[in-house]
């Protein structure tokens, strides 16, 4: 059966780690565990179920652990961030998801306390000692069911028009694993699938499909129950996996597990996302400044 998940290292550990066509390191960092993955050929995607590129994997501690602005483990993974960033140029930061759902709300609430600095030019950067600064537009895009528009529809309008050197995505994620829940962030350069966390596809936001860098972040918020189960039952044939998902999939409705403080988790997750990003894109500036701005 299918163990769904979002994250490119449990899709490692899920197939062995011994898989041609894929580089791994690990590394510990101001108290971070950090691996890099590079899916390097077409085998090793079909393999993970994952696009060809570069993963990162950030785990830290609980999310209810508060980060200071000028907490050391910030700039750490703002400087993962911005290895998969072009040097130069405007970056759109969109925020994806549902803030009137809980699990759903990391893209927007991250978003909203990124700093944009698009409108800053000229006389006015000049004379506010603001010249310095990386231009950024920041969009919420909300979900198809609240808007009409397809998650892509909208961003790709977006890009057409005020034509960014890259785009930076912040979703909600899947994993397998109650444990990641709140405790890992994914930063990636294949792009993202909106509603994929929730097995509800939508066209995926890449490279590809929108000609620009598109680097996607994402905090694991929801489990899926099937997998979950199955997980900690250990279930591997597919007979007792189909009666499983007869029982928590009914009418193939999909239920997914979230914890009960998923509340306290996406503040706190937004807010050292959102400190990241914009420590990445203004790595000029110091980050309580840029606090200071927002």
């Amino acid at each position: 059966m299918e163990k769904r998940t979002d994250l490119a290292v449990e899709a490692r550990e899920l197939v062995g780690e011994d898989i041609q066509g894929v580089e791994f390191e690990e590394r510990r960092q101001s108290g971070l565990e950090i691996s890099r993955l590079r899916i390097k050929n077409h085998k090793a995607s079909v393999k993970l179920k994952k696009e060809e590129g570069s993963y990162v994997t950030v785990d830290i501690p609980a999310m209810t652990d508060n980060f200071p602005v000028n907490d050391d483990r910030v700039e750490v993974i703002g400087s993962e961030i911005r290895r998969l960033i072009p040097v130069n140029g405007l970056v759109l930061v969109c925020g994806l998801g549902n803030t009137e759902i809980t699990p759903d709300a990391l893209g927007p609430k991250s978003a909203s306390r990124v700093l944009a600095t698009r409108h800053i030019t000229g006389e006015l950067a000049r004379s506010t000692g603001l010249d310095n600064l990386r231009p950024v537009a920041v969009l919420n895009t909300g979900v198809t069911g609240q808007t009409g528009i397809e998650t892509f529809e909208y961003i790709e309008s977006i890009v057409k028009t005020i034509k960014p050197g890259a785009v930076l995505v912040i979703d909600a994620l899947a994993s397998r694993r109650v444990a990641r829940l709140g405790t890992t962030i994914q930063i990636t350069d294949t792009g993202v699938s909106p509603g994929a966390g929730v097995n509800n596809h939508r066209r995926r936001i890449s490279q590809k499909t929108l000609g620009v860098p598109v680097i996607a972040v994402g905090v694991p918020t929801v489990v899926d129950s099937l997998t979950l189960v199955s997980d900690l039952l250990r279930i591997d044939d597919e007979k007792t996996a189909e009666q499983l998902k007869s029982i928590l999939s009914p009418r193939g409705s999909t239920m997914v597990v979230t914890p009960k403080e998923i509340d306290l988790l996406i503040d706190r997750a937004s807010r050292i996302i959102s400190l990241s990003i914009n420590k990445a894109l203004q790595s000029s500036v110091d980050i309580a400044d840029i606090e200071a701005l927002m």
